[in-house]
């Protein structure tokens, strides 16, 4: 829904949408990680739900932007950085690896 509203204001030359819904994503993430890290009420069950749920269902984004600044945050900054490129890199080449193989097939 938002990825649409978003590409009829900004238009569809470049995926404004995704890139505004993985950014709300990473910050709902943010918002949902340090309020179960300070409450002692939030139970883990219930920050899995809502990070894992509800935030994978409306983007898996937010969970790789988690895992990254964790390792930031932990100082691995070469394991943060070997993360982001193997994620990035991994899954455009995965995509246009299934995409050759489909059309490999179909051929």
């Amino acid at each position: 829904l938002i990825n649409s509203w978003v590409a009829q204001v900004m238009g569809t030359q470049f995926p404004w949408g995704i890139l505004v819904v993985n950014i709300l994503g990473g910050l709902a993430m943010g918002v949902i990680a340090e309020l179960g890290a300070q409450s002692m009420t939030m139970a883990h069950e219930t920050r899995a739900f809502l990070t894992t749920g509800i935030l994978g269902g409306f983007t898996t984004f937010s969970a790789f932007s988690l895992d990254t600044a964790l390792l930031i945050e932990r100082g691995e900054l070469l394991n943060a950085s070997v993360y982001v490129l193997a994620s990035v890199i991994g899954s455009v080449g995965a995509l246009f690896a299934g995409l050759y193989l489909v059309r490999l097939a179909s051929a």
